[in-house]
């Protein structure tokens, strides 16, 4: 095992927190490692909870002349209390987002697993679950491709007509789902749904698959691969944000195309695009391990610590320096694996998200965290990873010049602490510290002259440079506007 590249364990992941991620910027799964049951909690960037809305309060100019005045009196608490009723956002949450479900996966075999192991190969984007049974080694493969639009499970087997098992798709709790055979296609499974509102986003995962020396057909809801040599399982996604009401059938076109190729065709083509970005910087230190970087990764971490006692905080012993090089491998592969030209940004858990209802619903928290998802773009030499932000600050900007409008009266761009798919700017949440501050697109522009710093790409400051300049409009005129109430 490469102790810089390599994330490994000898059991299957307890919970969400210590599965595997994979993704190709816009599909993501996380791999739990299972060995007779296996779960792959799947994400598709676009899967959010509605529509785009108008959330601006109706009453936030007059709040605002209301609240300057409290300030200048230095009545702080009868200020805060009109800022809540009238300057909060109508809701006060924009849309969030949701998990596309679970694929299932139920395999047959003989015996107890032994000699476990799971695995995440940084430098292939490749995650492997290994295990022997009743002599017998079963071998699965799972990568998401960017040159193929899909999610790849390759099961291998030490012996001939060994595999056999049962696939399907769930996991949703909306009351419209939908997981059902593909008429229109032999051997595929067809599960749709949608994010609720009348303008919400729809999507469909069409699940597919070959197999060698066996055979593979639909039963019910499922896919079903028996006495097979070698499997591939397909999973493609299309959504109606990407492609309008024709999201089933590039679901379906996906995953057909995908079938119509082997699985080294799929692997090559996915090595391919992923190395020449994975490979383009190397970091290096000197091993000081002692041998400790041979050990699983989560055995490695332990052995930070060198006193286990109450005091343990206070005594951080670093002896493994190739920790430090893999931790820094892993941030780049997730950036690879979460953020590609034409997807959407990372947003506040990458793509990896199982919760309908995720913790500050999984938003754009522009006020620090999806700048700093993006800090490393450009200083690790992957600037096209950059992209998907500048797009969605170009997304923001008609509802950011509204709600500079209808808050402040001023002209420019503006945004608050959090945005959504829409690019929604009005203000987030009712928390005093954070909700009415209208820094966030000032803040998100800094990125694009970060990019043209490292690329030195004239046209790109060109395509940008209205969102800049709009930004930096809003605080010029709100400035302007203290100034003249005498501030």
């Amino acid at each position: 095992m490469d102790a810089e590249t390599m994330l490994w364990y000898t059991k299957p992941a307890e919970d969400f927190d210590h599965a595997l991620p994979i993704g190709n910027g816009r599909i993501g799964a996380m791999v739990f490692g299972g060995t007779a049951d296996e779960v792959l909690k799947l994400n598709e960037d676009s899967v959010w909870s509605g529509g785009k809305r108008n959330r601006n309060n109706p009453d936030a100019r007059e709040g605002l002349e209301e609240v300057r005045a409290l300030l200048r009196e230095e009545k702080i608490q009868e200020a805060e209390t009109v800022a809540f009723q009238k300057m909060q956002g109508v809701t006060p949450n924009s849309r969030h987002y949701m998990p596309l479900g679970d694929l299932n996966l139920h395999m047959k075999f003989s015996g107890k697993a032994k000699q476990y192991q799971r695995a995440l190969d940084l430098e292939e984007a490749l995650a492997t679950v290994r295990f022997t049974a009743d002599d017998v080694t079963y071998v699965r493969e799972m990568f998401v491709s960017v040159p193929d639009r899909v999610l790849v499970i390759h099961i291998a087997a030490s012996k001939p007509g060994m595999i056999s098992l049962r696939a399907s798709l769930d996991g949703r709790d909306d009351y419209y789902d939908d997981n059902r055979p593909c008429t229109d296609y032999e051997n595929m499974i067809l599960y749709t749904g949608g994010t609720g509102s009348r303008d919400g986003i729809f999507f469909a995962a069409a699940l597919t698959g070959t197999a060698e020396g066996g055979s593979i057909r639909t039963v019910g809801g499922s896919l079903v691969i028996a006495n097979a040599n070698k499997a591939t399982l397909l999973l493609s996604v299309g959504t109606s944000f990407y492609h309008g009401e024709s999201y089933e059938d590039a679901a379906k076109l996906d995953a057909s195309y995908a079938a119509d190729c082997s699985y080294e065709e799929l692997l090559y083509r996915h090595l391919s695009d992923y190395q020449e970005k994975f490979r383009r910087v190397r970091f290096t230190l000197p091993d000081n391990s002692e041998g400790g970087s041979a050990l699983p990764t989560d055995e490695r971490l332990k052995r930070l610590h060198g006193d286990e006692g109450d005091h343990k905080e206070c005594k951080l012993q670093i002896h493994d320096s190739k920790l430090a090089v893999l931790y820094f491998n892993y941030g780049r592969y997730l950036m690879l694996s979460a953020s590609r030209p034409g997807t959407q940004p990372m947003n506040l858990q990458g793509i990896w998200n199982q919760d309908m209802w995720p913790a500050w619903g999984c938003r754009y928290t522009i006020n620090i965290n999806t700048q700093m998802n993006y800090w490393p773009a450009e200083v690790c030499n992957l600037s096209e990873c950059h992209l998907p932000l500048f797009d969605l600050i170009e997304r923001m900007r008609p509802s950011g010049h509204e709600t500079a409008q209808a808050m402040y009266g001023c002209r420019g761009f503006v945004c608050h602490h959090n945005t959504d798919i829409w690019g929604d700017t009005a203000p987030q949440d009712l928390w005093m510290p954070a909700t009415i501050w209208p820094m966030g697109a000032a803040w998100l522009c800094l990125h694009i002259f970060e990019h043209y710093e490292f690329t030195q790409d004239l046209a790109f400051l060109d395509q940008h440079y209205e969102a800049m300049r709009e930004a930096a409009l809003f605080s010029w005129t709100t400035s302007l506007k203290m100034k003249t109430a005498n501030w």
